[in-house]
């Protein structure tokens, strides 16, 4: 609804801002005069596009979520395997994060806005439930015994990666290997046929 009016040149550049300040300072700490002073427009052109922060947020959030979703998909289609398609949100991962240094931004507006009826939390918790769904579903095309386990396996470490990213450690190589030793453990082998 509101997210849908931003396409506009204005609210291209409030939702620009709006990403660049959140993302880099944090929701709360963000507020809308901040916003409208870097996008060029007046805080009333901003309630005009997006009608409030709650919203404001909850487009960013939504925009975000749809491009981190083209890149999970592209690498799903570039896999090689089914089973290489199980792990291809870690690669995925590997592509998004050279951008994105700050850590999850639905993990952060997860932190930020706990009350479960705010817009925004409703869209950073369906990101992780997608991200869930999606693994479960390329473990069972893949012929894994426990898709529904594993799923949950693999989130969590691919949620650890994300959440260690600012921390420079980069645990995302380890994540991603125990990700494809627990897929290809768990999947049909030349001594175990499909579904045993």
């Amino acid at each position: 609804m509101q997210a849908a009016r931003a396409v506009t040149p204005a609210g291209r550049r409030i939702l620009a801002a709006a990403e660049e300040l959140f993302y880099h300072r944090g929701i709360t700490a963000v507020g809308v005069d901040l916003i409208a002073e870097h996008s060029g427009v007046t805080k009333r052109t901003l309630y005009n596009r997006f009608g409030s922060k709650d919203h404001l947020v909850a487009a960013y959030l939504t925009e975000r979520d749809q491009r981190w979703r083209s890149v999970v998909r592209a690498a799903v289609a570039a896999a090689g395997t089914p089973a290489e398609a199980v792990t291809a949100p870690f690669e995925a991962l590997r592509t998004w994060s050279a951008n994105n240094s700050r850590g999850c931004a639905f993990i952060n507006a997860l932190a930020e806005l706990p009350d479960p009826s705010h817009p925004a939390h409703r869209i950073a918790a369906d990101q992780k439930l997608w991200l869930l769904n999606l693994f479960t579903e390329l473990a069972t095309a893949a012929g894994c015994s426990s898709p529904a386990a594993l799923a949950t396996q693999l989130l969590v470490l691919h949620e650890g990666a994300l959440a260690t990213q600012p921390l420079s450690l980069d645990t995302l190589p380890e994540s991603a290997a125990l990700a494809r030793a627990l897929v290809q453990a768990d999947a049909p082998g030349p001594d175990r046929p499909e579904g045993a």
